[in-house]
């Protein structure tokens, strides 16, 4: 299987972004995914929508609440990759799926079997119980899927992220800081720049970096740090939101914010200066 934001140069920030299977309805969704892959979206985080999340912001959660609206569970969401996933030349999907409304009642072999042959690229397990690890960890490497994990900027303790570094075999999403998504951390991104130099020293999987980027300069900032990529959420589902409220092109809309987060900004020459 191919890995995560390999498929551009070394100074190119990779991008992955995060929406909910379900919103846009699936019928839509259907229509950007191949849209995304052609404008050069490295990663779709697509998340089996769940209730109540305590790590979201109302964006994301009222997102998750339009979704589980359209009936969208895991069948649903694996079905619709193994749909889409003839439609794709590079994009790669990591599948989000909460193990307390998603996972709680199936055996984890099974779900790395079913996750494996639906074209999911990885998994990332929300809310796993601590005495499920070792099993997680051998039932995905048995299966040959590779999963993303997570730590917390600032909160994390050094064994918590050489865990995380030590397990990620997609990517590993580091947390810019503890709160919910949607908000960057207040001293910019570079405070995390000794955080991601301490994973890359014994990651062998990328490390992405989400919570609060919304633009390009955050996407640039990101990948200053010495991160593989950025990863866009609540800023994304909000281009979403405002299409289904007004009945647009959500589809041109959601490619026209994408391209933004990826085309590289061209600062204005100071007085005098030549090119």
């Amino acid at each position: 299987m191919a890995r995560f934001f390999d498929q551009l140069t070394p100074d190119h920030p990779g991008l992955a972004l995060f929406l909910n299977a379900g919103d846009p309805p699936l019928d839509v969704l259907a229509e950007l995914l191949p849209a995304l892959d052609e404008i050069g979206v490295d990663c779709l985080e697509l998340a089996v929508p769940f209730p109540g999340s305590v790590t979201d912001g109302k964006t994301v959660r009222d997102s998750a609440d339009r979704a589980l609206a359209q009936g969208v569970d895991l069948d649903v969401a694996l079905e619709f990759v193994a749909r889409v996933r003839p439609t794709l030349k590079r994009l790669r999907i990591a599948l989000l799926a909460d193990w307390s409304h998603s996972l709680k009642r199936r055996s984890l072999a099974a779900v790395a079997g079913e996750v494996v042959d639906s074209g999911v690229d990885g998994l990332l397990v929300h809310g796993l119980p601590p005495r499920l690890r070792a099993e997680y960890h051998r039932v995905t490497t048995e299966a040959q899927l590779p999963i993303v994990t997570t730590c917390y900027h600032g909160v994390s303790t050094p064994e918590v992220q050489r865990e995380a570094a030590a397990h990620a075999t997609a990517y590993l999403y580091l947390v810019a800081h503890y709160g919910r998504s949607g908000t960057a951390p207040a001293a910019g991104y570079a405070e995390l720049a000794d955080t991601v130099v301490r994973l890359n020293a014994t990651a062998t999987a990328p490390i992405a970096v989400g919570f609060g980027v919304k633009t390009r300069h955050d996407v640039e900032a990101v990948h200053r740090i010495g991160a593989n990529a950025a990863i866009v959420g609540s800023a994304g589902v909000g281009v979403v939101e405002r299409a289904l409220h007004r009945r647009t092109d959500l589809v041109a809309e959601f490619g026209d914010f994408a391209r933004s987060l990826l085309h590289p900004i061209h600062y204005p020459l100071a007085s005098g200066s030549t090119p």
